[in-house]
């Protein structure tokens, strides 16, 4: 009983020792690190070969050929590797959505329409599971996005590799979001008996382009009050609402306009006309068609999700592939995300990768995943590409990353903190392994 008992106990201590809730963050970087002979991809078109990267103090202190390695330095070969700026997810609802059918685990919506003082930062869980699984596939930043209602909230760039929100915070209450209304009649259904009952059930005939262009108006007269109470340098009580926007009118905040149709997107114009906002359009699946537009008014684009159907039914079945390559030739800045529920954001990388092979140079594919994202969200000066002073937020690959067979991420580093690519599918593909003795244990 005794031997039992101590076997138990045994087991018990390797499961926990080997449990995701072990993997700490990593300290700060005290010592130099030398990362060397690897291909350098910059991540903003140029691509150094055997080349060497030195980080000191969490900063890219030196990038190039044939140079020294400090003495006392710690050197990770990379030889035969390819070292790549950290990847940048620019939507995300990561760490406020753990599992979507469990209430529970969710903290993405606030109830009403009119939510420009939430913050998401608040709700982010540095514990999800979900974040040390983007580690593994080379994303080392995210945009915590909230969800619902007209004006969601603000959204906050954050490193994964943090304590609590405090810690992971990297541009906090850097946009607020604005769902645009869909301004176009939706299907209707029929009843039971093929009576055609309405969409809303049954009652009078809507308008949703006038319904919609209400609730611009809506949010129009709101910013208007807002920038009234901007404009007032002290005031005898502190409206948080009006308080949460003051950022765009002096432009230290986006805008980010959900939007997907020419004529969502239009509409979003008149915000940069009578306010001056820095407009980024979030989703724009139909952005290919009005790229000239976009480029003049300067806004720029985050494709949600290149895998998938077009929004048209008239459309190219992959013209959601070739939409990057028109965006690029027309110098539109634009991002490409990974928005499916399913994923969680792993196959960002991928989605850049099929952009590539419809049109896009595969250094361009890079920096719409690190560099371009990085102009999107206001952190291009610390991130998103490899460069001098910037912080060493870098990742090494044995391939391609932005091919699935061949991106293979074998380290990341973190404001040049090496941090534990362990994660949750790792260790169940560990266990089931050594269940069915498909590999030594």
């Amino acid at each position: 009983m005794k031997k039992i008992l101590l076997s138990l106990i045994s087991i018990s201590f390797l499961v926990s020792a080997r449990a995701q809730e072990t993997v700490y963050p990593a300290p700060q970087q005290t010592t130099t690190v030398a990362v060397t002979g690897a291909t350098i991809h910059k991540g903003n078109g140029e691509v150094i070969e055997d080349a060497t990267i030195i980080m000191v103090d969490g900063k890219i202190s030196a990038v190039g050929k044939n140079l020294p390695v400090p003495s006392g330095a710690t050197t990770v070969d990379a030889k035969g590797k390819h070292v790549y700026p950290g990847l940048i997810l620019p939507t995300s609802n990561l760490g406020l959505v753990e599992i979507g059918a469990n209430r529970a685990t969710t903290d993405v919506q606030e109830i009403g329409d009119m939510n420009p003082n939430v913050r998401a930062i608040v709700a982010y869980n540095t514990d999800s599971k979900v974040i040390n699984t983007l580690r593994s596939n080379g994303i080392l930043l995210a945009n915590v996005v909230p969800q619902g209602g007209l004006l969601s909230g603000s959204s906050t760039v954050v490193q994964l590799d943090a304590w609590n929100w405090e810690d992971a915070a990297y541009k906090t209450d850097e946009g607020i979001h604005f769902n645009m209304p869909s301004l176009m009649p939706r299907p209707r259904f029929g009843g039971f008996g093929g009576g055609g009952g309405g969409f809303r059930g049954q009652g009078a005939e809507t308008d949703p382009v006038k319904e919609g262009l209400e609730k611009v108006e809506m949010i129009k007269n709101f910013f208007r009050e807002a920038k009234a109470y901007a404009s007032v340098p002290t005031h005898e009580q502190t409206n948080l609402k009006f308080e949460s926007v003051r950022g765009l009118f002096d432009k230290k905040q986006k805008f980010y306009v959900h939007a997907n149709t020419v004529k969502q997107m239009l509409v979003a114009f008149d915000f940069i006309k009578e306010f001056g906002f820095d407009v980024v359009i979030v989703g724009g699946s139909d952005s290919w068609q009005i790229a000239d537009l976009l480029k003049q008014n300067n806004v720029s684009v985050i494709l949600n999700q290149p895998h998938s159907l077009p929004t048209a039914e008239d459309d190219d079945v992959d013209q959601p592939y070739k939409t990057p390559a028109i965006l690029q030739k027309a110098g539109v800045l634009f991002s490409i995300s990974d928005d499916d529920a399913q994923t969680r954001g792993r196959n960002l990388a991928f989605n850049a990768g099929t952009a590539a092979a419809y049109g896009l140079t595969k250094e361009e594919a890079l920096a719409a995943i690190s560099l371009n994202a990085a102009k999107i969200l206001g952190v291009s000066d610390k991130t998103g590409s490899i460069e001098v002073g910037k912080d060493a937020n870098i990742i090494i690959s044995e391939g391609d990353i932005l091919d699935m067979k061949s991106s293979v991420i074998t380290d990341a580093f973190i404001q040049g903190r090496k941090v534990d690519l362990t994660d949750k599918h790792k260790q169940l593909n560990d266990r089931y392994n050594q269940k069915y003795k498909l590999k030594p244990f």
